[in-house]
């Protein structure tokens, strides 16, 4: 109804007007931005506060964490609360079906603390078992029963909290609780994610038993911008872990409910599986880019060191030379991304069950890569390097400081979309279809095994400068990321923008090359892939580009470079700034 009457007001409105008898041109076509007293006119002022921050992809989600900080909790806490209302209002890209990794700066200690919660595989499946199913297919389907991991968001939200949390879990919960039960509007962007998937769920929905999932999040169709959305189900399930605990979810009465489900449609899992898994704490790694510019990332199964490799290879270069905008820099940051995801295919896996070689992140081995490019042409193919071995996607960034200078950079996704498909039975949630991202080359580090994690996407990340904690950020959007966080540094200490600024300015994203889904032997599907760049990038430097054998394409849309959130802490002052993302729905705040 809605829909109609707005077409309707438009056609009166084109009808009234002088150019009526014309074809209209889109209204962004019409006409340009406008000016700004200070910085740059296609972005706008970062936001400041002393007492907290957050930055999340929606409005509801940032106010939700700062209430929860004025009541006295933690950033953790906070950081839990918005994502579990991002699982409610953005369900598009995240929610207690998927996964979630983390970077907390912990000011007590002076420390990065590293948290991998992503699901594992079934330890009652083989490879061949799998294969069997797959029944011919060389690769895992998007959909349905067999990409599904454990989900580990729920258990990853429980050990934050247990080491840095303050207020009751129950009391973390409740915001989301109650905007499940009472309705909130939603945004345009994931208005228009919710349609996205809607189309595609329908497209193959022979392929899986969409029932649930329609009748969740799709009874009506797809929610449109503005429409007041409910779903009880999810907050009957998170009322129920507030109340309950941990232990429901994957022991008790909702682990029951799921595993049940789920065999139902053909999985393997059992409640083993799901009373068995764990996030596990783990280290971060940092790469100084330079002037004592430290990016930090956290090891495999995810894609984070990717990043510092590209920031070991760019350091070879002085990109502030030419323009931020020019080929040159464009080239190098891109054979950069190359070059390390070439390495990314190789050697990312569990490191359970493959170990993953020291050299790949020293100054060394970058440099040795670095030596590879060609600075005039793009080199058709990069192979994989020789370290020496010793011993679309769809995602949700937030992160949140507190008054004590706790700090936590946070993602979660359910993978390809909204996930699998696949809702269990009245707990409004989707898993996720993390395992698509597995091998089926048994020689593969990234092959799938009984009770093993897949190669991962989602990365947190994390900045120091001169060995002290600076910034987080965090950037979504499957391989957009490791490459958005570098291009994110670039703008900042390369070219002096602001935090906001270093966001919103004109991104590239090279797809393709080898991907560690691939079998080890033979050639990639895609060698040199296509570098996609927005708008904002001159046509001559697209021109150049082309000219030196990049495969580019201009993308206005926004989908494919991710969604940014950052906040900077002034080590000086204290005082933090804090950034959010055009491309998205969401908002900076603080108080």
């Amino acid at each position: 109804m809605r829909a109609a009457l707005l077409t309707a007001i438009s056609a009166f409105a084109l009808s009234a007007s002088p150019i009526a008898a014309q074809e209209a041109k889109p209204v962004e076509e019409q006409i340009g931005a406008g000016g700004r007293p200070v910085g740059a006119n296609w972005s706008r002022s970062p936001v400041y506060s002393q007492h907290g921050i957050a930055a999340t992809a929606h409005p509801l989600a940032t106010q939700i964490a700062l209430q929860i900080l004025r009541d006295g909790g933690s950033a953790v806490d906070a950081a839990i609360a918005a994502n579990a209302a991002l699982g409610l209002m953005e369900p598009t890209g995240n929610g207690i079906g998927g996964d979630l990794f983390a970077i907390i700066y912990d000011p007590k200690t002076g420390r990065l603390h590293g948290l991998n919660g992503s699901g594992r595989s079934p330890m009652g499946q083989t490879l061949e078992d799998l294969l069997a199913k797959l029944g011919g297919e060389t690769s895992l389907p998007a959909l349905g029963p067999l990409p599904v991991t454990i989900p580990g968001t729920v258990d990853g939200w429980f050990a934050m909290h247990e080491r840095f949390g303050k207020l009751p879990m129950s009391d973390v919960l409740a915001p989301t609780v109650e905007y499940a039960r009472e309705g909130h509007p939603v945004a345009p962007v994931i208005a228009m994610y919710f349609a996205r998937n809607l189309a595609g769920f329908e497209r193959r929905s022979d392929q899986f038993d969409f029932t649930n999932a329609r009748a969740t999040y799709f009874a009506d169709g797809a929610p449109e911008a503005g429409e007041v959305f409910r779903n009880p189900d999810l907050a009957n399930t998170l009322e129920t872990i507030g109340r309950e605990g941990r232990d429901v979810f994957y022991k008790g009465e909702l682990a029951r409910v799921m595993v049940d489900y789920l065999q139902r449609q053909g999985s393997a899992y059992t409640l083993e599986d799901f009373a068995a898994h764990e996030s596990t704490w783990v280290e971060p790694a940092c790469a100084e880019y330079r002037d004592g510019y430290e990016l930090c990332e956290l090891p495999p199964n995810s894609q984070g060191f990717a990043a510092l490799q590209m920031v070991n290879i760019l350091r070879n270069v002085d990109l502030s030379q030419w323009e931020r905008g020019s080929p040159e820099v464009i080239h190098y940051i891109t054979e950069a991304k190359r070059l390390a995801y070439a390495d990314v295919a190789r050697f990312y896996a569990d490191p359970d069950f493959a170990a993953l070689p020291e050299e790949l992140l020293t100054p060394e081995y970058g440099a040795q890569r670095f030596a590879l490019i060609d600075p005039e042409r793009a080199t058709p193919e990069f192979g994989p390097g020789e370290p020496k071995l010793e011993g679309e996607g769809d995602t949700t960034y937030l992160t949140v400081a507190d008054k004590d200078g706790m700090m936590v950079s946070l993602i979660q996704s359910n993978y390809r979309g909204m996930g699998g498909g696949l809702v269990p039975d009245g707990l409004g949630f989707m898993f996720q279809d993390r395992g698509e991202l597995f091998s089926l080359d048994p020689a593969h580090p990234n092959a799938y095994e009984p009770g093993k994690r897949p190669f991962h996407t989602i990365i947190p990340a994390f900045v120091k400068k001169d060995g002290q904690p600076l910034m987080t950020l965090g950037l979504m959007g499957g391989g957009m990321q490791p490459q958005g966080h570098v291009q994110v540094l670039i703008n900042m200490v390369d070219y002096g923008m602001n935090i906001q600024e270093a966001g919103d300015a004109a991104r590239i994203n090279h797809d393709g090359g080898r991907q560690p889904t691939e079998p080890l032997a033979g050639p990639s599907a895609d060698p040199l892939g296509t570098l996609n760049v927005e708008p904002g990038i001159p046509a001559e430097t697209v021109r150049r580009l082309r000219e030196m054998g990049h495969d580019v394409r201009v993308v206005s849309d926004g989908i494919m470079f991710g969604g940014y959130q950052a906040i900077m802490r002034d080590p000086e002052t204290g005082v933090y700034s804090g950034a959010t993302e055009m491309r998205k729905d969401g908002q900076a705040s603080g108080y």
